[in-house]
């Protein structure tokens, strides 16, 4: 093969490539590389009703400076989301006017949250700040992530549901 015809042929390849993750981005799918879920392709479906508890969503949080640190400390992957992140796949775990204690574990509405331990430092002994818990405000939701080291709601609180994207719909995934 000529130096030519290799170089087309790399060429030709990456605009391939390139096209179908243009096609793939548009069409609401998205890879999860992060433990907080199941490994793999998800897809973003919009929702037909109202989101409810239970539900596993795709949401981009807020920029802040909590989210910013987050990023810092690699809590968040980079994505496309304001503030470069990646969106969060987590499940809603209280609605508005539901009331989050936080203790060593998570209740909602006087009910223990499975998988809600909280860790009092990160993976590499960063220390890690509670929620204070409280009343979900209005338009906001409050999410959880059965995985024990997720950075989820336990520590950044509810937030606006205007960074719902939609729900999550494993494709092709394998557990951690």
């Amino acid at each position: 093969m000529t130096r030519r015809r290799a170089i087309m042929v790399l060429g030709a390849s990456a605009t391939v490539v390139a096209l179908l993750s243009a096609a793939a981005w548009l069409g609401g799918f998205r890879l999860n590389l992060t433990p907080s879920e199941p490994l793999g392709l998800w897809r973003i479906e919009s929702p037909s009703r109202a989101i409810a508890a239970g539900d596993l969503v795709f949401v981009c949080p807020p920029e802040a400076p909590l989210f910013e640190e987050a990023r810092r400390r690699s809590y968040l992957a980079r994505g496309l989301c304001s503030g470069g992140v990646a969106p969060l796949i987590k499940s809603v775990a209280a609605l508005p006017g539901q009331h989050v204690e936080i203790g060593k574990e998570v209740r909602i509405d006087g009910r223990l949250l499975p998988s809600s331990c909280l860790r009092r430092t990160d993976g590499v002994g960063r220390p890690l700040t509670a929620f204070a818990g409280g009343i979900v405000p209005p338009g906001t939701l409050y999410l959880h992530s059965r995985f024990a080291s997720s950075y989820d709601s336990r520590y950044f609180g509810p937030i606006p549901e205007t960074g719902l994207l939609g729900l999550a719909r494993p494709v092709l995934t394998v557990d951690p």
